[in-house]
Order: structure tokens, then C-alpha cells, then sequence
């Protein structure tokens, strides 16, 4: 059983502005915070833990649609869901326009709410298929995928984009622009160019003139690793939510948090030891009873990981926890924890 611990409030100062913390894509609300499709990362324990503690909207892992067009054992899995995993988005990775439509086909859309188009991703592999951030530099093939899924998706399209390919090609605008033509009902921008990765300033103006520019929700992203900095996102740029990756990392509390943050202008303390470890100890389980144990133990290690980043004396229980093989071992490492 997870901790439910809400712990006390201590009132923010000069919090002035109130937020809607719902959102409107298509037909469907959904909460203005969202949890990113992390690859790697968002499978389905990670996705529980973080709607325990409240995350309403998750994304599934990013998918590749070349994967998914030749049945990849491992994607197929990677679609595996819940009826408590709800609501639920699923992101597409590609640039083959036939290879999309094949994809689309295959997916399960009854277990989702929207569509992703994945035009943000930096990472070299990706890049060099031409797909991710790369669809960027050809935004009238972008444009050309998104009418197609549009206009055979019982679901409402949106795209994920960044502000660029780099500070000589900043053309997020006009990618919105050409993805509005193309029918989509929301989008997703990171406010980094492809070259910054996820290095360097948020650039909030440009997110802010895509918001102004185009008739349709806008989400942002960008070091939303805090209430504070997830305020500012929505200060900076009147975008109408914000998706949470890495801040989620090994901290499933930033939606309570957050929510609480925006809502009232009030801090919820911190999760204390007890927390931590009954949840790590509760995701442990997860993992292990959905890839068995030794898969979920060694997936488990990273975690470990993410959950003790900020807790001192456990460099050596983080070495201890890369060499777990078993839940047993794993779970007495997290015990430990709580002792440091």
C-alpha cells in the first residue's frame, strides 16, 4: 500500500495569479499537468506511482512507429495499459509518411485519449532517420503526416515540437503554423532549439509567440522541475498547461505539489523519509510483478537511483543497489535507506 502522507502547508508569498488546471483538447478535458512520454522511463509502474500521487494525464513511452509497424515484441509491450491508467496518450515517432498510416492502424486507440506526433526528440539515432527534431527543418512534410493522421485518427492529433533546430533556425512559429493548417487540436513545445538538448536557457518568448500565433491549446516544457519553475512556465508564457519529465524523476510528489502550488500558493512539505522508502518500495514491487523479477529489479536500479539523488550518506547503498539481482536483495538495500 502507497503512503498518502499530505503534510502540512506553509502559505507561499505574494501568489497572486490563479491557474486553471484543466485543459481542453478536442472534445476531452484533461488536467493542465501532464506527465511526458520519457523513453525508457514512462512504462506502466512509473506511470501508477506518479498518478498515485497525483497525475491525472500520463503518456505512454514514445513509440516508434517502424517498430510498431513490424510488431516489435518489445513495443507491444511498451502499449500494455490498465483501466486505472486513464487518461492516457500515446506518442508517435516517425517520418515515413506510409510507415505512420501502417502504425496507426495497429494501435489500440480505444486504450488512448490523444495522439502524439513526435517532431522534438534531439537524439543523434533519431535524427539520422530523419525523424524527432529533424522534422523540424521540413515542416511541409510534417505538415503532410499530421493531415493524414488527422483525418484517420478517432482521436484528437496534437505534435510535439521544439523551438528549433538551432539559434540560426528558430522557426517554431511557422512549424505551428503549418501544423495548425494540417488540423491539430493541441500542441507540445520544448523550449530548446534541437543543438541545446536540454542544456541552456528556456527560451519562454518563443513559446509565448507560438502561443499567440496559434488558435489551439498550447503545452509547454522545459525544466519543469519544481512548483516554482512550473509557475513560471505558465507565467512566462500564458501556455494553457505543462508537461513534467525529468521532474517527475524519482519524484512522484511534484503533482500534488504542484497542484497545490497553483491552486492555493501554498508548499507542501517535502515527502519524508517513510515516504520515500514506501515508495520505492511499492514501485519495486510493480516493476518486478510486471517484468518479473530480475527484469525488474536491474529496470528497478535507476529508480533507486533518481529517489536517493537528493538524500545524503547513500553514495554506498547506490553502488549496492547497481549490483541487485533480486527483489530480496533490492528491497533490503531500500531499507537501508532509511536507516542512513
Amino acid at each position: 500500500m502507497l503512503p498518502v502522507g499530505h503534510q502540512a502547508c506553509k502559505k507561499a508569498a505574494n501568489f497572486l495569479v490563479q491557474y486553471n488546471v484543466k485543459l481542453r483538447i478536442g472534445t476531452k478535458e484533461f488536467s493542465s499537468l501532464m506527465l511526458a512520454p520519457l523513453a525508457g522511463i514512462s512504462d506502466l509502474p512509473f506511470r501508477m506511482i506518479n498518478r498515485f500521487f497525483g497525475c491525472e494525464f500520463a503518456f505512454l513511452e514514445m513509440i516508434s512507429a517502424r517498430s510498431l509497424f513490424y510488431q516489435n515484441e518489445k513495443t507491444m509491450k511498451m502499449l500494455s495499459s490498465v483501466s486505472s491508467d486513464r487518461p492516457l496518450g500515446v506518442q508517435l515517432l516517425g517520418d515515413d509518411i506510409e510507415v505512420m498510416k501502417r502504425a496507426l492502424d495497429l494501435l489500440p486507440l480505444g486504450n488512448f485519449d490523444i495522439l502524439n506526433v513526435n517532431a522534438a526528440c534531439p537524439v543523434d539515432k533519431v535524427i539520422r532517420k530523419g525523424e524527432g527534431a529533424a522534422l523540424m527543418k521540413n515542416p511541409k512534410k510534417l505538415r503532410d503526416i499530421l493531415k493524414m493522421l488527422v483525418g484517420r485518427s478517432m482521436l484528437p492529433v496534437t505534435l510535439k515540437i521544439r523551438t528549433g533546430w538551432d539559434e540560426d533556425s528558430v522557426n517554431a512559429r511557422d512549424v505551428a503554423l503549418y501544423a495548425s493548417d494540417a488540423g491539430i487540436e493541441a500542441l507540445f513545445i520544448h523550449g530548446r532549439t534541437r543543438s541545446q538538448r536540454y542544456a541552456g536557457a528556456v527560451d519562454y518568448q518563443v513559446i509565448a509567440e507560438v502561443k499567440e500565433a496559434t488558435g489551439v491549446p498550447v503545452v509547454a516544457s522545459g525544466d519543469a522541475l519544481s512548483p516554482f519553475l512550473i509557475k513560471k512556465l505558465f507565467d512566462e508564457t500564458a501556455c494553457d498547461g505543462v508537461i513534467i519529465a525529468r521532474g517527475a524523476l524519482g519524484n512522484p510528489w511534484i503533482f500534488r505539489e504542484t497542484e497545490e502550488f497553483l491552486k492555493n500558493g501554498t508548499l507542501v512539505a517535502r515527502p519524508d523519509i517513510k515516504e520515500i522508502v514506501d515508495t520505492m518500495a511499492s514501485h519495486l514491487n510493480m516493476c518486478c510483478d510486471y517484468y518479473g523479477e530480475a527484469a525488474g529489479t536491474m529496470i528497478f536500479r535507476k529508480f533507486f537511483s533518481w529517489y536517493t539523488k537528493s538524500l545524503k550518506g547513500v553514495k554506498p547503498l547506490r553502488e549496492e543497489a547497481f549490483r541487485a539481482l533480486t527483489r530480496k536483495q533490492m528491497s533490503d538495500i531500500i531499507g537501508e535507506v532509511g536507516c542512513a
